[in-house]
Order: structure tokens, then C-alpha cells, then sequence
């Protein structure tokens, strides 16, 4: 491919991602219990994002009870997920979350004493263009290097919201988070219609934790085998996927699997 034709292929990328980011919404759906203490960015382009934590609370928490993650009425209005698309998007941000929060408090279960709970909710959705995303994933075979770039029209978005309460139902720590897939980068193509969704799950698990984590920041915790409070959901390395990625140019996810038993249970 001549050089010309790959700047042009870029060029058109990159008009196309512009236009598509910046309509990602200022997250606030209305799950979280109060936002007027949030602040924050919203660059336009990767990610909008408000958050807030009382520094002073957060030092007094060690045990966490984690809420399933709810899919708000509407989230998916743009197109509507179907019930098994909404369980695995859903399960996936768990997983993550879980992840997460488990390298600095401990995971308990649903009936033990914590000193904190976190609950998350999906607040919007945007598919991901399967058709185009194969004419993407072609694409990168005659443009080598390490940057994906999307065709107009695969562009997924996920929204969503977490907060960390104390018994008494106080908000100490609270993130609202949205993200769009941007024409040049990282996000790779994905021909399921929740491929972007699913990518977000981490970096968004990554921000909420990052919001709850108090400064300075404990030591991050490592497990023995058969010892993590994540285990339900499946391994924390998804080599799968990223071996599909690198020979397909496709984010293919290694499926989360359902907790047959509550993270942080024995």
C-alpha cells in the first residue's frame, strides 16, 4: 500500500473518530445517590469523566462488599441489547471491578460485616458495528504497526456509574464514566455487538478504583492459587483474547464466567 493511501485511510479514520467521540454524553444518569460533589474532565475525544472521594473516610475502610452491576432502563436505547449480551457485559464489569478492588481491600461476601459497599450500574450503550469492524480488521493487514484504525460506523460506547457507601448509606468515593471507541488507536474491531462495551470494562474498573483507593495506597494484595476472591469469575489474564487479537486484528472475549458462588466467599 503506497504511502499516500495509508495517510488518506488515516486521514478519513480520523474525521470519522472525531465526529463520532465527541458524542459521548456527560455521564450523569441519575444511579448515583448525590453528584453535586463531583468534578472532573471530559477531553471529547476517549473519555468523559467525574469523580469525587473523601480521603478521610476512604483511610477507615478495609473489607468491601461488591453489589451486582444493574443495567439502567434505557441504558441501551440506542439498540437494544438482548438478554444474553446484557449478562455478559454485566458480568464482565463485576469481573473487573472485583479485580480491582480485590488488589486493595478485602472481597466480602453478601452476609459478612463490611466496612463499605460499592454498586455500579451500566447508564449507556452503543453498539459496535460488526461489518465494518471485519472491513477494519482486513484493513490493518497492508497497514503494519501497533495502532488499529476503525471504519465509520463500528464505533461502541459504554456509560457507567459506581459508588463506594458506608453502612449508613454515606457517599465516600463516586465515579461517572463514559466512553466512546475512537477511528485511530487501541480500541480494536469486534464482530459482537458488545466488543467496545467489554474492552471498557477494565479501564473503567481501573478509574472506580483508582477513586476509591485511599492515599497513600496499600500495597497491592496477591493471591496463592485457589485463594482469590475472584476466582468465580474466571482467570485475571485473558491470554485468549489477546492471542485472537494479534492474529486476527479482532477482539474476540474470553468469556467471564457466571459466579456459581459469591466473590469473596470461601
Amino acid at each position: 500500500m503506497s504511502s499516500h493511501l495509508r495517510l488518506g485511510l488515516i486521514g478519513c479514520a480520523l474525521l470519522s473518530g472525531l465526529s463520532a467521540c465527541a458524542t459521548a454524553p456527560t455521564p450523569d444518569a441519575g444511579y448515583l445517590s448525590r453528584y453535586d460533589n463531583l468534578g472532573g474532565r471530559g477531553d471529547g475525544l476517549r473519555a468523559s469523566v467525574r469523580e469525587w472521594a473523601d480521603p478521610e473516610a476512604l483511610k477507615t475502610v478495609s473489607a468491601v462488599r461488591l453489589q451486582p452491576t444493574a443495567f439502567l432502563d434505557g441504558a441501551d436505547a440506542s439498540r437494544a441489547l438482548t438478554a444474553a449480551e446484557q449478562r455478559g457485559l454485566l458480568r464482565e464489569i463485576d469481573a473487573q471491578l472485583c479485580f480491582e478492588l480485590s488488589e486493595r481491600f478485602a472481597i466480602v461476601g453478601p452476609t459478612a460485616v463490611a466496612d463499605a459497599e460499592v454498586r455500579s450500574a451500566v447508564t449507556w450503550f452503543l453498539p459496535t458495528g460488526r461489518a465494518a469492524s471485519a472491513a477494519s480488521a482486513a484493513a490493518v493487514f497492508f497497514i503494519p504497526g501497533p495502532i488499529d484504525l476503525r471504519a465509520p460506523g463500528t464505533l461502541g460506547a459504554l456509560g457507567a456509574e459506581a459508588e463506594m457507601t458506608t453502612p449508613d448509606g454515606r457517599q465516600i468515593a463516586a465515579i461517572a464514566w463514559a466512553r466512546q471507541a475512537n477511528a485511530i488507536g487501541t480500541d480494536a474491531p469486534s464482530l459482537i455487538r458488545t466488543g467496545d462495551a467489554l474492552q471498557f470494562a477494565e479501564p473503567f474498573a481501573d478509574d472506580a478504583a483508582r477513586v476509591m483507593t485511599p492515599s497513600p495506597a496499600p500495597d497491592k494484595a496477591r493471591f496463592e492459587p485457589g485463594q482469590d476472591p475472584c476466582r468465580a469469575y474466571g482467570p485475571r489474564i485473558r491470554a485468549g483474547s489477546f492471542v485472537t487479537k494479534v492474529i486476527t486484528n479482532l477482539y474476540v472475549p474470553q468469556a467471564t464466567e457466571a459466579p456459581a458462588e459469591a466473590a469473596g466467599e470461601p
